[in-house]
């Protein structure tokens, strides 16, 4: 029995995903599910693959993860992905093809409003992410679903509760430069471990790879970045809960794509009926959390 695992570890998945999604197949899933939900996000799709859109493999030179670039309102998106056939793949061109899809929409707002701000950015993509792997879990035998479920659960704590940890590292580090003018590398490492602990508890080793845990994590360099996936993933939750209460709220989900950054986000979520300054919009996407964590508790 191992009580505690290393920094390194702490992603590393309970079980095995062996099935694999080829190119042509990850992308039949995602326009169906598009589809589903909306004709326009099926349309839209399509078109970035008529567009040549997707640059889809991994090659030499190429940086690893995944992107969608959005230059201006008048110039294409593109989407940059490395596909290795993994369930995550098929995720990730959700995830990136929500970006494409908010950038393409708000185009109506003028050039400082189409797009998204960076308080917005994580919305669209986490929201066709999860319907995505809704589907795919329709059809999953019980040991697919499981394994399917428990990284899921991981990557919804990771991009919730984990980036609250990264906000509040950014936010003690800035005010510390602020007041000292400088801070030497020992420093960073101790004020980063402090939040990992405090998100990660004691089962998580304090090891060097934790102690240098901020030195590769880029999206720190984009200051204060961080947040926006824990609201965004938060908010899209409810913004999901919505359409499936009611198909017909999926035209509030595409009054909010089409606003861009033309007002504040607390002004653009009341007018479609979700109200940011709540608590219980933030709790009751949390709870959706603790569900799937008590569903794989329960073996099922």
């Amino acid at each position: 029995h191992q009580k505690t695992i290393g920094y390194h570890e702490r992603n590393v998945p309970l079980g095995k995903i062996e099935k694999e999604y080829e190119y042509k197949e990850s992308m039949k899933l995602i326009e169906d599910t598009f589809k589903e939900i909306d004709i326009d996000f099926f349309n839209i799709v399509r078109e970035f693959q008529n567009n040549g859109t997707y640059d889809v493999y991994s090659k030499k030179g190429k940086s690893g993860g995944a992107f969608c670039l959005t230059i201006s309102k008048t110039l294409p998106v593109y989407i940059l992905l490395n596909h290795n056939n993994k369930l995550n793949d098929v995720l990730t061109i959700a995830h990136e093809s929500g970006h494409g899809i908010h950038s393409v929409m708000s185009r109506k707002q003028n050039s400082l409003n189409s797009g998204h701000p960076t308080s917005l950015a994580e919305v669209a993509s986490t929201f066709f992410e999860d319907f995505v792997l809704e589907k795919i879990l329709k059809d999953a035998d019980d040991d697919l679903r499981f394994n399917i479920l428990t990284q899921k659960i991981n990557s919804d704590v990771s991009t919730i509760f984990r980036q609250v940890a990264f906000y509040n590292f950014e936010k003690e580090l800035h005010l510390l430069f602020r007041k000292k003018g400088y801070i030497n590398r020992d420093e960073i490492s101790e004020i980063f471990c402090k939040h990992m602990r405090a998100y990660l508890g004691d089962s998580v080793d304090l090891d060097e790879s934790m102690k240098n845990g901020w030195v590769y994590w880029s999206h720190l360099r984009r200051f204060f970045y961080v947040y926006s996936y824990s609201s965004g993933l938060l908010i899209s939750k409810a913004l999901q809960s919505m359409v499936r209460e009611d198909k017909k709220n999926v035209s509030l989900v595409k009054e909010f794509l089409k606003s861009g950054g033309s007002r504040s986000p607390l002004d653009l979520f009341n007018d479609i009926g979700i109200d940011i300054s709540k608590k219980d919009i933030w709790e009751k996407g949390i709870g959706e959390i603790r569900d799937s964590l008590h569903l794989v508790e329960k073996g099922n």
